[in-house]
């Protein structure tokens, strides 16, 4: 026999199991080379995708830079302040 759950449980458990995200904001002290440096040094991440990362914080005033569990998110928003970013970490939308 199936189990069967109210909505307000369903959300509950749809919301556990949402990753969360690392966000960078734009900020009027770092240069673009910096954010650019950073994501690469930090992430990883190819020159290519570093560069439209630190655009999409420059003209969108932010960017999605990770995402994974809440402990990993929080690690890598703890080493973002450390390069002297501004970021923070919330609920993935889906």
């Amino acid at each position: 026999m199936p189990v069967e759950f109210e909505q307000s449980e369903l959300d509950d458990l749809t919301a556990v199991d949402r990753p969360w995200q690392t966000v960078v904001w734009n900020d009027p002290v770092n240069l673009m080379s910096y954010v650019t440096f950073v994501f690469q040094q930090y992430f990883g991440f190819s020159k290519k995708k570093a560069e439209k990362k630190m655009l999409e914080v420059h003209q969108d005033g932010r960017s999605i830079v990770s995402s994974g569990s809440r402990e990993e998110m929080e690690r890598d928003v703890q080493a973002m302040h450390e390069y002297g970013l501004w970021a923070t970490l919330e609920k993935s939308d889906g």
